[in-house]
């Protein structure tokens, strides 16, 4: 009889090892999952995300200001009449006649035509401004177009080693509470034999893990909550990465030399440009606002009908103002120190350039060498042992903290190995970013 006990103890154990379920569930509840290649999800956001359709629009907005900068003042028209009056030379004085008609024998009638000339080379000066804010606001949508896919990739790269780690914690807790659970049936049926202290510290372990685990779905929550905002999908909609295994083993930091990651950054590097089109877009204010100092002369004709010495008068003539008070010295000096603000920022933006490049090629190394340390034979040898390990408890050669002690380092391992493999591909990505230019894909 005590020996049909021992083997019902056994029984309910290991069917309670064997039977983990592997499958990682998500906590909330999702109306679809989402399943998406990289290169998918990057035609996706290019389609779909907003921030990115408003800064098109800026460049529209910006642009349609290049047709404002090319069009000359408007002439000026004006037109003036008799509302009331009367003839003091007759006597008695008639009563006021409202509104006399201006093409009437008493009626008075003058009217001006003017045209403002725009001189020292305004127009000029302003279209191109126009045209350099044009090319800053289509640096700007560029700029926001790497940053964005740096996000998406490094989200995109994060959720699917998250998940890959998850899976792991996932195992691992179903185990253990499949155990517990087994061990307090035995409990229940009077099994007093079995360790009460051994089952505490089972318990310990699963609520240690449930609590790391809860940290790491929540870190897969928010990394989706921003990779969903950048791809505009609905927000029940759960992301599932899908990630090519050879992306990580082919990729090398070392395939491009440093001068020439360094030679792309200088040429495309957004920042950087933006930065140089700020610095050219105050030096041409700068101008503008000289020109502005000199006034515009406006010409002008005027027509009197009989409010003059003679009747039917045409005049002619020239009104400009006089520069005595206003000449725009504060623009003028306003825009010179906005030269040195705008150049001293470039310099800033320049010299940050290769140190970025440098230091983005001196991580992805770094993660290079520790990636090339790893045995790929490990996962299956790992798993090999773990097999082993369970055969060795189910013929009690080894007690099941031991068995748990040994799976738990091959998560410790597993999540290691996990991280080191998104280290090096957020470096390559990192490289990407800091260059401007898609050298690994």
């Amino acid at each position: 009889m005590q020996y049909k006990k021992v083997l019902r103890v056994w029984f309910v154990l290991c069917i309670s090892v064997i039977g983990v379920n592997a499958q990682q569930n998500n906590p909330l509840p999702v109306a679809d999952t989402l399943r998406l290649p990289l290169d998918s999800a990057e035609h996706l956001f290019l389609r779909n995300n907003l921030a990115l359709l408003a800064q098109r629009y800026n460049i529209d907005v910006v642009k349609a200001l290049e047709i404002q900068a090319r069009l000359y003042p408007n002439p000026n028209f004006t037109f003036s009449t008799v509302i009331a009056g009367h003839d003091p030379s007759l006597e008695p004085a008639p009563k006021n006649k409202p509104f006399p008609s201006p093409f009437s024998s008493s009626g008075e009638a003058a009217s001006s035509i003017s045209q403002q000339i725009v001189i020292a080379g305004k127009r000029n000066k302003a279209i191109k401004l126009a045209r350099t804010n044009t090319k800053l606001a289509e640096f700007q949508f560029f700029d926001l177009l790497r940053t964005l896919r740096y996000t998406l990739r490094t989200d995109f790269f994060s959720i699917y080693y998250l998940r890959e780690s998850a899976r792991v914690y996932k195992d691992e807790i179903d185990g253990l509470q499949t155990v517990v659970d087994g061990y307090n049936k035995l409990l229940k049926e009077g099994n007093l034999w079995v360790s009460e202290k051994e089952i505490v510290r089972v318990k310990a372990q699963l609520y240690s893990l449930q609590s790391e685990y809860k940290g790491l779905i929540d870190q897969i929550n928010n990394t989706q909550s921003e990779l969903k905002l950048i791809l505009q999908v609905k927000n029940l909609t759960y992301i599932v990465p899908q990630l090519d295994s050879n992306l990580v083993a082919a990729s090398d930091p070392l395939k491009y030399p440093l001068p020439e990651l360094i030679d792309s950054a200088y040429k495309r590097r957004t920042d950087l440009r933006i930065a140089q089109t700020a610095t050219e877009i105050s030096k041409l204010n700068y101008n503008y606002q000289k020109a502005l100092s000199v006034p515009d002369p406006s010409f002008n004709v005027n027509y009197d009908k009989q409010g003059s010495y003679i009747h039917d008068l045409f005049m002619g003539g020239i009104a400009i103002d006089l520069p005595f008070f206003n000449r725009n010295q504060g623009n003028i000096k306003s825009a010179k120190n906005a030269i040195k603000m705008n150049e001293t920022a470039e310099l800033s933006v320049e010299k940050t350039v290769e140190e970025n490049v440098y230091r983005a090629l001196q991580q992805s190394i770094d993660a290079e060498k520790l990636y090339r340390k790893i045995d790929p034979s490990f996962k299956n040898d790992y798993s090999r042992l773990i097999h082993a390990a369970l055969e060795a408890y189910k013929k009690r050669t080894i007690g099941l903290l031991d068995f748990l002690d040994f799976y738990d380092s091959y998560k410790q391992n597993t999540l290691q190995i996990n991280g080191i493999q998104l280290n090096k591909l957020t470096a390559l990505e990192s490289i990407n970013f800091f260059t401007g230019f898609n050298f690994f894909n």
